[in-house]
Protein backbone atom coordinates (compact mmCIF):
# COMPACT_ATOMS: atom_id res chain seq x y z
CA UNK A 1 0.00 0.00 0.00
CA UNK A 2 3.12 2.14 0.09
CA UNK A 3 6.63 2.21 -1.60
CA UNK A 4 9.38 3.84 -0.16
CA UNK A 5 10.57 6.97 -1.90
CA UNK A 6 14.38 6.62 -4.45
CA UNK A 7 16.89 6.11 -2.05
CA UNK A 8 18.22 9.91 -0.95
CA UNK A 9 20.58 8.59 2.25
CA UNK A 10 22.96 6.20 0.68
CA UNK A 11 25.43 6.71 3.55
CA UNK A 12 22.80 5.11 6.13
CA UNK A 13 22.84 2.03 3.46
CA UNK A 14 26.25 1.58 3.47
CA UNK A 15 26.07 1.18 7.24
CA UNK A 16 23.89 -2.00 6.98
CA UNK A 17 24.17 -5.40 6.83
CA UNK A 18 24.13 -7.24 3.17
CA UNK A 19 21.36 -8.58 3.36
CA UNK A 20 18.94 -5.47 4.68
CA UNK A 21 20.65 -2.94 2.54
CA UNK A 22 20.04 -5.54 -0.64
CA UNK A 23 16.04 -5.46 0.43
CA UNK A 24 16.56 -1.65 0.48
CA UNK A 25 18.25 -1.27 -3.19
CA UNK A 26 15.10 -2.95 -4.32
CA UNK A 27 12.34 -1.33 -2.38
CA UNK A 28 13.42 1.26 -0.27
CA UNK A 29 11.32 0.51 2.11
CA UNK A 30 7.28 -0.04 2.24
CA UNK A 31 3.94 -0.22 3.89
CA UNK A 32 2.25 -3.77 3.46
CA UNK A 33 -0.78 -6.08 4.68
CA UNK A 34 -3.03 -3.02 5.36
CA UNK A 35 -0.66 -1.58 7.73
CA UNK A 36 0.30 -4.82 9.17
CA UNK A 37 4.07 -4.35 8.33
CA UNK A 38 6.41 -1.64 8.02
CA UNK A 39 9.92 -1.30 6.76
CA UNK A 40 12.02 1.64 7.32
CA UNK A 41 13.81 3.31 4.40
CA UNK A 42 17.38 4.54 3.32
CA UNK A 43 15.55 8.23 3.95
CA UNK A 44 15.74 11.69 4.77
CA UNK A 45 11.79 12.13 4.44
CA UNK A 46 8.92 11.10 5.20
CA UNK A 47 10.27 11.33 9.04
CA UNK A 48 8.05 8.29 10.23
CA UNK A 49 9.63 6.28 7.15
CA UNK A 50 13.38 7.05 7.37
CA UNK A 51 15.41 4.49 9.10
CA UNK A 52 17.91 6.89 10.10
CA UNK A 53 15.30 8.68 12.26
CA UNK A 54 14.11 5.42 14.15
CA UNK A 55 18.54 4.47 14.69
CA UNK A 56 19.91 7.65 15.19
CA UNK A 57 17.76 10.41 15.58
CA UNK A 58 16.35 12.21 18.48
CA UNK A 59 13.22 10.24 18.99
CA UNK A 60 15.77 7.00 18.05
CA UNK A 61 14.04 3.45 19.13
CA UNK A 62 17.24 2.73 21.25
CA UNK A 63 16.40 6.42 23.11
CA UNK A 64 12.49 5.40 23.87
CA UNK A 65 13.24 1.69 24.75
CA UNK A 66 16.18 1.06 27.44
CA UNK A 67 15.89 -3.06 25.93
CA UNK A 68 16.89 -1.75 22.33
CA UNK A 69 20.50 -1.22 21.70
CA UNK A 70 22.25 2.04 20.21
CA UNK A 71 23.84 -1.01 17.69
CA UNK A 72 20.34 -2.77 17.07
CA UNK A 73 18.83 -1.43 13.76
CA UNK A 74 15.19 -0.86 14.22
CA UNK A 75 14.27 -2.38 9.93
CA UNK A 76 10.49 -2.55 10.71
CA UNK A 77 7.46 -1.75 13.25
CA UNK A 78 4.03 -4.02 12.89
CA UNK A 79 0.49 -2.34 12.98
CA UNK A 80 0.69 -1.73 16.76
CA UNK A 81 4.11 -0.30 17.05
CA UNK A 82 5.80 -3.73 17.92
CA UNK A 83 9.62 -2.96 16.54
CA UNK A 84 11.77 -5.44 14.76
CA UNK A 85 15.30 -4.85 14.98
CA UNK A 86 18.55 -6.55 13.95
CA UNK A 87 20.89 -7.60 16.50
CA UNK A 88 23.89 -9.44 15.13
CA UNK A 89 21.88 -10.76 12.08
CA UNK A 90 18.95 -12.05 13.74
CA UNK A 91 15.67 -10.48 14.11
CA UNK A 92 14.23 -9.57 17.59
CA UNK A 93 10.86 -8.80 18.82
CA UNK A 94 9.86 -5.78 20.71
CA UNK A 95 6.78 -5.76 22.73
CA UNK A 96 6.34 -1.87 22.84
CA UNK A 97 3.62 -1.99 25.44
CA UNK A 98 5.99 -4.28 28.00
CA UNK A 99 9.27 -2.99 27.13
CA UNK A 100 10.62 -7.01 26.19
CA UNK A 101 12.91 -7.76 23.64
CA UNK A 102 12.46 -10.95 22.18
CA UNK A 103 14.88 -12.83 19.52
CA UNK A 104 12.82 -14.92 17.25
CA UNK A 105 15.92 -16.89 16.07
CA UNK A 106 15.88 -15.79 12.42
CA UNK A 107 17.36 -14.03 10.15
CA UNK A 108 15.71 -11.26 7.46
CA UNK A 109 15.57 -13.73 4.52
CA UNK A 110 13.68 -16.23 7.22
CA UNK A 111 11.68 -13.73 8.74
CA UNK A 112 10.38 -12.35 5.64
CA UNK A 113 9.40 -15.79 4.64
CA UNK A 114 7.54 -16.25 7.83
CA UNK A 115 5.56 -13.41 7.60
CA UNK A 116 4.84 -14.05 3.94
CA UNK A 117 3.33 -17.58 4.97
CA UNK A 118 0.69 -16.29 7.06
CA UNK A 119 0.94 -12.40 8.09
CA UNK A 120 -2.01 -12.29 10.28
CA UNK A 121 -0.83 -14.68 12.85
CA UNK A 122 2.88 -14.15 12.93
CA UNK A 123 2.34 -10.58 13.27
CA UNK A 124 -0.88 -10.99 15.15
CA UNK A 125 -2.58 -8.57 13.39
CA UNK A 126 -5.87 -9.70 15.06
CA UNK A 127 -6.85 -6.14 16.28
CA UNK A 128 -5.84 -4.61 12.51
CA UNK A 129 -8.40 -6.88 10.86
CA UNK A 130 -11.21 -6.11 13.56
CA UNK A 131 -9.96 -2.24 13.27
CA UNK A 132 -10.79 -3.03 8.90
CA UNK A 133 -13.78 -4.84 9.66
CA UNK A 134 -14.99 -1.55 11.47
CA UNK A 135 -14.65 0.16 8.75
CA UNK A 136 -11.02 1.67 9.60
CA UNK A 137 -7.95 2.65 7.69
CA UNK A 138 -4.41 2.72 8.78
CA UNK A 139 -2.86 5.56 6.53
CA UNK A 140 1.09 5.64 5.60
CA UNK A 141 2.65 7.07 8.85
CA UNK A 142 -0.41 5.88 11.17
CA UNK A 143 -0.02 3.16 13.54
CA UNK A 144 -2.83 1.57 15.77
CA UNK A 145 -3.51 3.22 19.07
CA UNK A 146 -5.42 0.23 21.47
CA UNK A 147 -7.14 1.71 24.48
CA UNK A 148 -6.62 0.42 27.04
CA UNK A 149 -3.49 -1.31 26.20
CA UNK A 150 -3.38 -5.13 26.27
CA UNK A 151 -1.36 -5.33 29.50
CA UNK A 152 -4.47 -4.22 31.74
CA UNK A 153 -6.74 -6.68 32.73
CA UNK A 154 -9.27 -4.59 31.09
CA UNK A 155 -8.45 -4.92 28.13
CA UNK A 156 -9.95 -8.40 28.23
CA UNK A 157 -13.64 -6.97 28.51
CA UNK A 158 -13.15 -4.63 25.10
CA UNK A 159 -10.86 -2.63 23.60
CA UNK A 160 -11.40 0.85 21.61
CA UNK A 161 -9.16 0.58 18.43
CA UNK A 162 -7.48 3.60 16.61
CA UNK A 163 -5.71 5.57 13.68
CA UNK A 164 -2.81 7.20 15.05
CA UNK A 165 0.13 9.33 14.05
CA UNK A 166 3.28 6.72 14.18
CA UNK A 167 5.46 9.36 16.85
CA UNK A 168 2.06 9.53 18.65
CA UNK A 169 1.96 6.28 19.28
CA UNK A 170 5.73 5.19 20.22
CA UNK A 171 5.63 7.99 22.44
CA UNK A 172 2.43 6.63 24.30
CA UNK A 173 4.46 3.29 24.48
CA UNK A 174 7.41 4.48 25.44
CA UNK A 175 6.14 5.91 28.30
CA UNK A 176 3.49 3.02 29.15
CA UNK A 177 6.69 0.47 29.01
CA UNK A 178 9.11 2.78 31.45
CA UNK A 179 6.14 3.28 33.96
CA UNK A 180 5.21 -0.35 34.28
CA UNK A 181 8.88 -1.66 34.15
CA UNK A 182 9.80 -2.81 37.50
CA UNK A 183 6.18 -3.51 38.58
CA UNK A 184 5.39 -7.03 39.58
CA UNK A 185 2.38 -8.97 37.52
CA UNK A 186 -1.11 -7.94 39.82
CA UNK A 187 -0.15 -4.58 40.54
CA UNK A 188 -2.96 -1.88 40.57
CA UNK A 189 -2.41 1.27 38.46
CA UNK A 190 -4.14 4.25 36.57
CA UNK A 191 -4.42 3.35 33.29
CA UNK A 192 -2.35 5.92 30.93
CA UNK A 193 -4.83 8.93 29.32
CA UNK A 194 -4.64 8.07 25.52
CA UNK A 195 -2.51 9.66 23.12
CA UNK A 196 -3.81 12.86 21.92
CA UNK A 197 -4.50 13.09 17.99
CA UNK A 198 -6.25 9.56 17.80
CA UNK A 199 -8.86 9.54 14.56
CA UNK A 200 -11.94 7.30 15.35
CA UNK A 201 -13.00 4.68 13.06
CA UNK A 202 -16.41 5.17 13.88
Amino acid sequence: MYLGPPIDDPAILATLPSALADLLRRANGYVAYHGGLHVRGACVAPAWHSLREAWHGEQAIHRLFSVVLPSDIPFAEDALGDQFVLRDGIVHRLDAEQGELTSLRLGLAAFDAAVRADPVEYLQLQPLERFRAEGGELEPGQLLSVYPPYVFKQSASDVSLRAIATADRLGFLAALSAAIRDLPDGTEMVIPAPPRGAVDAR
